[in-house]
Formats: C-alpha cells, structure tokens, sequence
C-alpha cells in the first residue's frame, strides 16, 4: 500500500495544479481551431499539441522539462532560444517568395513599410506598461505580425518572453480572418474597395536576380543586426531565381522549412508550462499584442488612402493591410475582400507584394530594435 500510494503521488495528476490544467485547455483550443476551423494548422497544431506536452506535470530536476538542462526538449528549444529555428524558415521563406509583383510596382513596398508603424506604437505602449526596454523591444515586435521574427527577436533580448510573444504572434497570424476584415471595411468605402489594380508588368530575369543581391546590400548595411534572418532570406529566394540549383531550392521551401516549423511550432508549445506561462506580464503581453496588430493592419490600409491624394493611377487601400508580415493570411484575406466587393477584382499577386515587403520590413525593424538594446 505504501508503494501503491507513493506511486500516486509520482503521478502528474498528484503534481498537477490548476495552471497546468488550464494550459491544457488552451493547448485543446488551439488544436481544435487548426483541425475544425482550419486556422492556420500548419502552426497551431503543433503549438497546440506542444501546449499539451509542456504542462504535464513531472519531477523537477528529473531531467524532463524544457526549462531543465540536459532534457532532450531543452535541446530542442535550444533552436528557438538560439535563433536557429527562425533562421531557417526564413531561409526557406525566400526560397517560396517571387518578387515580381513587388519588382512591378515598387511603390507596393512602401505600404510595407508603413504597417511597422503597429512596432513602434506597441513598443512605447510598452514601456508606458512598465516592460523593461528589451522586453519592450520583444512585445513590439508582435506588431509585425512575424511569428519567427518575433521568437528571434524574444530570444536575444528577453528569452523568458519568448512563450508568451511566440504564443501571441501566431495566434493574431492564426485569426487574419477574425481581426482583419472588420478593420479594412471600416477604414475603406466601397469605392475604394472596387479598385481594380492593373496587370503588373514583366520581371525580366535579370531584375529577379539582382534583388536579392541589392536586397542584402541595402537591408543588412542598414540594420545588420537583421543579417541572420535577411541574409538566409534572400539566399533563399537567390537560389530559387537563380535556376541552377533547383534540387536545393526545392529542399529549402519544403522539407527544411516544415522540419523547422514543426520543431519551433511543438517547442514554443512546450514552453508554455503553467507555472512559468501564467504570469501578468502574459496577459499584458496578449493585450498589446492585439493592438499591435490591428494598428499595424489599420497604418497600412490608411497610408494606402494617403498615397491615393498623390497618384492619378490610385492603387486599392485594401492592399495596406497585407502590410503585415503574415504571409499568405493577410494576402489571402485581402484578395477575398476584394472579390466579396467585385468576382472579378483579383487582387492576390498585389497584396503578395505588399506582404513580402512586410517580411523585410518586420525583420529590420527587428534589427533596428535589438542594435539599440544592445548599445
């Protein structure tokens, strides 16, 4: 009977307090979104699931918890903490991106640039909150609407934040269809919204080449603190143009980018351990985290209107909210908007280029932030 009884109390449902069982659910509602809602699967799933794994209750010290040293999901978080992971799916981000929208009509870009605006209103939020600056400088990032930048950023300068941010940034990714809709149609009329884009004109080659290379030159001497996430995004994107080495840019967009996916999405899950999870900050972090994005979204659709006082060719203001790094969600959601408005308003490849120029924006924004936390 004693043994029986000590067995009991060995058990995680003896260890166990009310943060690991609410974690739990969580980690259930994530996983129920990704498979009945189909919310961005690919992350949630294995976010959701690592939720779960994480907030088993066990023995501290036994060698078993990611926050433990030794314990074979502390080597697997070591890629997060580490930056690696992000890396890497940037890698494999460049290798899927065509820039020949954003080539067609550079001044797309500029709606890129204008959503970071959400980065910085969030970071003096923050700081206004009571964060420290790097922990500010991590919130922040949320605004950008970057899952791997953010767990990068998080992880450099305030890694006991990475749960939280990563949890945040890839829940708003998850809920484009939830957030954004109601914000591009209150900002937008419906005359706005039946702007048709023209067919961009053709990329040469050449063109497609030359921007990577251009692309290092100008984003990493400006912000070189953003090498580790722009330098293997452009790599990426150089050997899918390039057309001669196909196999590795194949490798890049798919069995490298999910392996990384899966492993960041599970460890970020797993760091999500109640008691370390379940703090104020958290749900501060959530709060600002929402507004970061609906501000970073908002920034985009309402510079849009601005550019429209200047061009005899207007250019449709739905395209500012795909400012947002969340690459396809936000594209996506804008070319459905468009053609809710008008069946034959396609406005897909136009928002891509938006949306690819939010990746480059968020991750310089991020090496702007970390040089100066790190000064």
């Amino acid at each position: 009977m004693h043994l029986f009884i000590q067995f009991l109390t060995n058990t995680g449902y003896y260890l166990g307090d009310y943060r690991n069982w609410l974690m739990i659910v969580v980690g259930c509602f994530f996983i129920y979104l990704a498979i009945a809602k189909n919310y961005e699967p690919l992350l949630l799933l294995p976010i959701g699931f690592g939720v779960l794994v994480g907030n088993v209750p066990f023995f501290k010290g036994f060698g078993l918890g990611i926050y433990e040293n030794n314990s074979v999901l502390h080597y697997l978080y070591f890629g997060v903490t580490s930056g690696v992971y992000p890396s890497i799916i940037f890698l494999g981000l460049g290798a899927m991106t065509d820039f020949s929208s954003l080539l067609a009509r550079p001044r797309l870009m500029l709606l890129g640039a204008a959503a970071q605006v959400g980065i910085f209103f969030t970071l003096l939020s923050a700081l206004a909150l009571g964060f420290l600056p790097k922990e500010a400088a991590s919130v922040a990032i949320i605004g950008g609407a970057d899952g791997p930048t953010s767990i990068f950023l998080t992880a450099k300068l305030a890694h006991h934040l990475i749960g939280p941010v990563a949890i945040a940034a890839y829940s708003y990714m998850a809920l484009i269809p939830i957030i954004q809709p109601p914000i591009m149609r209150l900002l937008t009329s419906r005359q706005e919204r039946l702007i048709r884009m023209p067919e961009p004109r053709e990329v040469s080659r050449t063109e497609l080449l030359i921007f990577p290379i251009a692309g290092v030159v100008l984003c990493c001497f400006l912000a070189p603190a953003s090498i580790p996430l722009l330098g293997t995004f452009f790599f990426g994107n150089i050997m899918k143009v390039s057309g001669v080495v196909d196999r590795l840019a194949q490798t890049a967009r798919t069995a490298i980018i999910d392996t990384a996916t899966i492993l960041v999405g599970f460890c970020v899950g797993a760091s999500t351990q109640g008691d370390v999870f379940l703090t104020p900050k958290s749900v501060k972090i959530f709060i600002l985290g929402a507004v970061a994005f609906s501000i970073a979204t908002a920034s985009g659709i309402l510079f849009g209107k601005i550019m429209n006082l200047f061009l005899k060719e207007k250019i449709n203001p739905l395209l500012g909210a795909a400012g947002v790094s969340a690459v396809p969600g936000s594209a996506r959601e804008v070319h459905m908007m468009g053609l809710h408005e008008d069946p034959e308003n396609f406005l897909l490849m136009h928002a891509m280029a938006c949306n690819s120029s939010g990746v480059i924006g968020s991750a310089i924004a991020a090496g702007v932030l970390w040089s100066f936390n790190v000064i």
